[in-house]
């Protein structure tokens, strides 16, 4: 079982924060199977923040849950920026959150290319009436466990980023 125990802290402020701010939170996630989701709600008064969220690992769920074009993975492939992107927009079409963070990645310790090495994650967070943000980065040197954990922290960073 990994360990979320480094992460509590930012997953306090997150939801302090969006209690705060009155918002609501969804997620969308590939890579870390629901992980973000269950750090929100480790945390005492979650149920005011977290709304739903969404665990899409296949291509087939990405698309029949969140409404990502099947053509699109097609072409780009599930881990990529568009797709993140239209994961977090399908999270908020399809929720009654506020804001939402997708997440889409290779973990490993297969399944990387040379185009898209195992580590590589893309993020997508988005507000209801804003930008979409973008980030992707690949945590080289890590194992599947360690790719997961960085990546909900980096998840959790983004919502707090758009609470603010």
């Amino acid at each position: 079982m990994t360990d979320l125990s480094s992460l509590l802290p930012l997953a306090r402020e997150v939801v302090e924060h969006a209690t705060a701010a009155g918002l609501m939170v969804a997620t969308a996630e590939s890579c870390t199977g629901g992980l973000v989701a269950g750090t929100l709600t480790e945390i005492a008064g979650s149920s005011a923040v977290v709304d739903c969220g969404f665990v899409t690992y296949s291509n087939a769920a990405k698309t029949d849950l969140l409404g990502v074009p099947a053509e699109l993975i097609d072409r780009v492939g599930a881990v990529s920026e568009e797709v993140a992107k239209a994961m977090v927009a399908g999270a908020l079409e399809r929720s009654e959150a506020d804001l939402a963070v997708a997440i889409t990645g290779i973990a490993g310790p297969g399944g990387g290319t040379a185009d898209k090495p195992v580590g590589l994650v893309h993020f997508a967070a988005l507000g209801r009436g804003g930008a979409t943000h973008h980030f992707c980065h690949v945590y080289k040197g890590l194992d599947r466990s360690g790719v997961r954990l960085a990546a909900v922290g980096q998840a959790l960073a983004m919502l707090r980023a758009l609470i603010d």
